[in-house]
């Protein structure tokens, strides 16, 4: 067993000291919960049986080790010995081939390793189009740590410090990485340098500089690079078993992950063990219903852009001694495709579904959820402008489309649409704003009387229901009208399992659990905040690419 594999004394940082008391695990679950119910008298709980308790929305039982299991977290059926059919010895196993777990699967084979990955769908599945690092050699320090400071604060000063400069300071060549082997491999991908990142060029006047991988335009996406970019990794050695998902970890009596059991398509299992680590990339769980409901409530009516994302990682994990981080975890919510992403986030007037104003439009549309919550509402609202917008709101932040270029989003518009999806696309121009409100599907009468309040108070210079800023106040008068029908739904969940700046996944003690790595979505510390930062334009998947290419190549190394 290497250094890295075992449980060395550490200083445990301010970041993990709060997930660890605050934390879902095993052991912190179950102690909390029953310490404050004994202060009320709530719960009876006597030796090891298992008697259920409850709180809202959780039921848990003590184990048979005097744990906690959980609804939302169920135990993974055990599996027989008898009913493994195969046992597959490599170095590295990855389990999830996405997007962290495809560059950790090449970058662990580029480094010697033997290398498997297992994966419950039939292909590898990613989504989006940029990804973000920073070029250093071009790059202030200062504006560096400027940067960390900022998504810091992004973040709601919730994210953990060493794991976002473990980003910062490595996500170049990661990204210049990607891009180079996905290239390798067929893929249709360019290096957009700093060119999308035009709000932080500078932070508290350092310059910045970026390598930003773009995998499109749409229909083309990130998906499509990371089977690309799969494509390398099978001609590096790889070997990559699809319709093959993993059921529970292999754990010895010392708690170290020496591999997995998975599935095949014929319904027979296959351990495949590792001699040097595991790595988990298995995705977020944002189609698990009990989970969500745990975790992030004020989801529930939000619409899902993935489909089977249901948190087996995270119950393996789990079970094997990890930590998830407390209530409260960082959700990404946004729609670049009804209309311009760069005209998402300009202040125009912003109406729901009952055509009423419900927000200072001057709030970024990656917030716009938290005012949308409800069922009634469900993540819809509408920007609504009129036929000078491109003079009124010319020097507005953001970028401008004009007339001819937003056809591109109009159904109603013949032709091809160019770099989107076709089917999500949701712009709409109306002579009356009564025709613009049945096109918008929203209430009519309430929309022209929004509309008409609004424009009095324009001409006031004051808002006085929301307190915009005068700059950011301009009429609806002059026809044609337009309106941007945007529905946010939810595209990942960016919390998960605590880790140290090595992507090892620790226990409810701080320790690392042997032969254990976490990366991509799953991995807790990143972000923190309520809601997914749009600081840094294409950060999720730069994130992504980074741990997935810095664990794999860690782990190969031991």
């Amino acid at each position: 067993m290497s250094k890295d594999q075992t449980t060395e004394t550490r200083e445990i940082d301010s970041f993990t000291r709060h997930v660890l008391e605050h934390g879902v695990s095993r052991r912190s679950f179950f102690s909390r919960t029953a310490a404050g119910a004994a202060g009320i008298g709530a719960l009876g709980l006597a030796g090891t049986a298992a008697q259920a308790a409850t709180r809202p929305q959780v039921d848990f039982a003590i184990s048979s080790d005097g744990g906690a299991s959980l609804n939302f977290l169920p135990k993974p059926p055990p599996v027989a010995e008898a009913d493994i059919v195969e046992t597959l010895t490599f170095d590295v196993v990855v389990i999830g081939a996405g997007a962290s777990g495809v560059p950790a699967a090449l970058s662990a084979a580029e480094n010697g390793a033997k290398v498997a990955v297992v994966q419950k769908h039939p292909m590898p599945v990613s989504q989006g189009n940029t990804g973000s690092g920073i070029d250093l050699a071009t790059s202030d320090k200062a504006g560096i740590e400027a940067l960390v400071s900022k998504l810091m604060a992004d973040n709601n000063h919730r994210a953990n410090p060493a794991i976002l400069r473990e980003w910062a300071y490595n996500s170049g060549e990661a990204v210049r990485w990607v891009i180079d082997r996905a290239k390798q491999g067929g893929a249709q991908v360019v290096d957009q340098g700093s060119g999308p990142q035009f709000a932080i060029r500078k932070v508290n006047g350092y310059t910045l500089n970026y390598v930003t991988s773009f995998f499109g335009p749409k229909p083309y996406t990130t998906g499509d690079g990371i089977r690309a970019l799969a494509r390398t990794a099978e001609k590096a050695g790889v070997k990559f078993f699809f319709r093959t998902p993993a059921q529970q970890l292999v754990q010895n009596a010392a708690g170290q992950v020496q591999g997995v059991i998975a599935r095949r398509p014929d319904g027979r299992y296959v351990r495949f063990m590792a001699k040097k680590g595991v790595i988990l990339s298995a995705g977020d769980y944002q189609n698990n219903a009990a989970m969500c409901d745990y975790f992030i409530p004020d989801l529930k009516h939000f619409g899902r852009k993935m489909m089977d994302r249901t948190g087996d990682g995270f119950s393996m994990a789990y079970w094997a001694g990890g930590v998830i981080e407390p209530i409260g975890h960082t959700k990404m919510l946004h729609d670049f495709d009804a209309g311009p992403a760069t005209m998402c986030d300009m202040p125009f007037l912003a109406v729901n579904r009952e055509g009423k104003r419900f927000v200072n439009e001057s709030v970024e549309m990656s917030l716009f959820n938290n005012y949308l919550r409800e069922a009634k509402d469900a993540g819809h609202y509408c920007q609504v402008f009129d036929s000078d917008y491109m003079t009124a709101a010319a020097k507005w932040p953001g970028v401008l489309f004009p007339p001819e270029r937003l056809k591109n989003y109009m159904p109603e518009e013949p032709g091809p649409k160019m770099g989107v999806f076709p089917s999500q696309t949701n712009t709409w121009k109306a002579d009356t704003l009564e025709e613009l409100a049945r096109k918008l599907e929203i209430n009519g009468p309430n929309f022209v009387a929004t509309v008409k309040r609004y424009n009095e108070m324009v001409a006031a210079k004051a808002d006085t229901e929301f307190g915009k800023a005068p700059e950011w106040l301009i009429p609806v008068v002059k026809p044609p009208f337009y309106g941007i029908h945007r529905r946010l739904r939810v595209s990942t969940l960016c919390s998960g399992m605590l880790v140290d700046t090595k992507h090892r996944a620790l226990d409810a003690e701080g320790k690392p659990i042997p032969g254990l790595y976490i990366v991509g979505n799953m991995a807790a510390g990143f972000y923190g905040g309520v809601d997914y930062p749009l600081t840094v334009f294409g950060l999720s998947l730069g994130r992504c690419y980074t741990f997935g290419y810095l664990a794999g190549r860690h782990v190969a190394k031991l």
